[in-house]
């Protein structure tokens, strides 16, 4: 397309439609992992650094250090918090 030619709605349409597809295509592709440090996940577990040092060194939850700070997954917060509730619960 030369700069001095006026698009129509019909190439307006088509550029829209070629976005959407590569925005749906990034969408799907992104995995998005979010990670808390320590102290968010003692809060969220409402458990003390020692029970959080003990599930780390279990095995129970897993963690990553990253220059001195511990880091876990939230999905992994998420199913411990869904097991203490369950247990809560019987």
């Amino acid at each position: 397309m030369n700069p001095n030619e006026i698009a129509t709605k019909a190439d307006i349409n088509e550029i829209l439609a070629a976005i959407a597809k590569l925005q749906s295509s990034i969408n799907i592709n992104k995995v998005e992992q979010k990670f808390l440090r320590s102290a968010d996940v003692r809060k969220m577990l409402n458990i003390s650094d020692s029970t959080l040092q003990r599930l780390r060194i279990s095995g129970a939850l897993k963690s990553k250090k990253v220059n001195g700070t511990w880091f876990y997954k939230f999905e992994d917060i998420q199913n411990i918090m869904e097991v203490q509730h369950a247990k809560k619960n019987q």
